[in-house]
C-alpha cells in the first residue's frame, strides 16, 4: 500500500515539474479567407492586392481577375439585377466601355444573382459589361462590398454598391465605397485614364 501512493506522489511532482507542452491553436486565416471564413467583408484597402476569383456569368461562361492580366480593370458591385439603381449603373457602363477600352481597362460587373438572372439583366437591357454571377458572395465579401445598410427603417446586411479600379500590377488602386451612381462611371473612366 505504502510503496503504490509514493509512487503516485512520485508521478504526480514528476508531471508537475515537467508539464506537457502546450499545444498551439491552429493558425487563423487572414485577410480576404477571414473575412469571408466569418461571414464578414475583408477590409481591403488601396494599394492591397487584389483577391483573385473566377464566377459563372451571364451565357454560362466564366470571368476571372485573370482574364485581365496586364490590364487594368473595374469592378462594380451591384446589390440586384434589373432594379432601378443596378440597371442604370450598367447601362452607364456599357455605353462607356469603348472608352473604358480606349484606356486599357476592362469592366466586370458582380452581384448575388443567379446566372440565368444575370443573362436576363443582359439580355433585356443590352448591356456589353460582364456579369458575375456570386451566389455565394465570397467575392463580394473579399472585395468588402459586404455590409450593413438600412432601407425603410429596417437595418439588414448586403452588398453595398462599391466599385474597384484594379492596376495593371493587380494591386488595387482606387476604392469607391456607398456609391451613387448619376456621374459614376465618368468619374471612375477619369481616373482610370489618369492611374
Amino acid at each position: 500500500m505504502i510503496g503504490k501512493s509514493s509512487k503516485k506522489s512520485a508521478s504526480k511532482s514528476e508531471s508537475a515539474r515537467s508539464p506537457k507542452p502546450a499545444r498551439k491553436p491552429p493558425a487563423k486565416p487572414t485577410g480576404a479567407k477571414a473575412a469571408t471564413k466569418a461571414g464578414q467583408a475583408a477590409d481591403l484597402k488601396e494599394g492591397d492586392k487584389a483577391p483573385d476569383f473566377t464566377l459563372q456569368r451571364d451565357g454560362e461562361t466564366t470571368v476571372s481577375l485573370s482574364d485581365f492580366k496586364g490590364r487594368q480593370l473595374v469592378i462594380f458591385f451591384y446589390p440586384r439585377a434589373d432594379t432601378p439603381g443596378c440597371t442604370t449603373e450598367a447601362i452607364d457602363f456599357t455605353r462607356l466601355a469603348d472608352a473604358f477600352a480606349a484606356a486599357g481597362t476592362g469592366l466586370v460587373g458582380i452581384s448575388g444573382d443567379t446566372v440565368r438572372q444575370q443573362t436576363k439583366f443582359r439580355d433585356k437591357h443590352t448591356l456589353m459589361v460582364p456579369l458575375g454571377a456570386d451566389v455565394e458572395l465570397g467575392t463580394v465579401k473579399a472585395y468588402g462590398a459586404w455590409g450593413e445598410k438600412s432601407m425603410y427603417g429596417r437595418t439588414f446586411l448586403g452588398i453595398v454598391r462599391t466599385t474597384v479600379l484594379i492596376g495593371k500590377d493587380g494591386r488595387i488602386r482606387r476604392i469607391w465605397r456607398n456609391v451613387r451612381v448619376p456621374g459614376h462611371a465618368e468619374e471612375v473612366l477619369e481616373a482610370a485614364r489618369h492611374l
